[in-house]
């Protein structure tokens, strides 16, 4: 089997936007926590303005409000990133007569998310910080970071049909441990939404035994870490292209592990936590990419497959 032509050169305007619009939404979750952490919000009492007659904060505002309006800041630094990967692809497929259908529907997808995720944001002021919105919220913004990255790993590779490139009984057992990470993460946000650090002294919490789901949260935490650690065995036994990112994910959840039992075992510390949000936003990412691994464009040459590949 021989390989197609190679898709024309990226940008390098364009990757270095995609790599912008990936920092930005791992950022824009970081200065989200800084806003709970330091119990900021509804440092802008309101929604989209800050209150009710300025866009800014006001004098008679605190630091909160300087902190909460930062963040809305943000939005609109993710906003106008995404924005020029938008107009980047467009211009690329027509200057390049490239079709990458893919990359047009991921950064638009990444364009329509961040618009949906300010009005969730406004909803949540509205709702003087429902946990239960609140933590939606912060899930979304997880995915917003997992489409990035899904950008940056289809940059360099054809948009054509793709072939399983690992047994079908490894790409199984790489779904069941995504699986056991997305119930993590949600009873990890249920977690947070019975704990502390509810964002203002006057927002309510979602009235469920913190302790008891801190225990829920980290039992699909350690399956999934031993899942991982078959799957990283497996992959290098194999020699497997998606063996790299596997091995990525483990050290990622042996860090995220380690910061979870630190802040758990001494009060909440907020850096501490806000630590673990942004490191569960990359191990979301780095699982995201470690799934796009089991296949491979078709174009690839059957040669250059792994052996246990071609049994699937």
């Amino acid at each position: 089997m021989t390989s197609s032509p190679a898709p024309a050169r990226i940008p390098t305007a364009l990757r270095v936007f995609a790599w912008l619009s990936f920092v930005a939404q791992t950022t824009i979750i970081a200065t989200g926590g800084a806003v709970r952490l330091t119990a900021s919000g509804l440092g802008c009492p309101t929604w989209p303005l800050c209150t009710a007659e300025s866009l800014v904060p006001t004098e008679e505002l605190s630091y909160h409000s300087l902190i909460e309006f930062g963040n809305r800041l943000m939005t609109g630094v993710v906003g106008i990133v995404a924005l020029a990967v938008f107009l980047l692809v467009i211009r690329y497929n027509r200057r390049a007569g490239a079709k990458r259908q893919d990359l047009f529907t991921l950064s638009f997808v990444v364009g329509l998310g961040i618009v949906a995720q300010a009005i969730v944001g406004g909803i949540t002021v509205w709702t003087g910080l429902n946990p239960f919105i609140v933590g939606f919220h912060y899930l979304s913004s997880l995915a917003l970071v997992c489409v990035t990255a899904v950008f940056l790993f289809r940059l360099d590779q054809p948009s054509g049909p793709r072939v399983p490139a690992a047994p079908k009984w490894f790409a199984i057992l790489t779904h069941v441990t995504t699986l056991a990470l997305a119930i993590s993460l949600v009873f990890g946000v249920l977690t947070t939404g019975a704990g502390p650090h509810s964002g203002d002294s006057a927002a309510g919490r979602n009235g469920f035994d913190a302790v008891l789901l801190q225990h829920i949260h980290a039992w699909p935490g350690y399956v999934l870490f031993a899942l991982t650690l078959v799957l990283v065995v497996a992959a290098f036994r194999l020699a497997l292209p998606a063996r790299r990112w596997f091995l990525a994910l483990l050290l990622l959840e042996l860090v995220q592990i380690a910061v979870g039992l630190w802040q758990a075992r001494h009060g909440l510390p907020p850096l501490l936590v806000g630590i673990h949000m942004v490191l569960a936003a990359l191990l979301s990412a780095t699982m995201t990419l470690s799934v796009l691994s089991l296949k491979q464009p078709a174009a690839s040459s059957v040669d250059a497959e792994p052996e246990a590949a071609r049994t699937v």
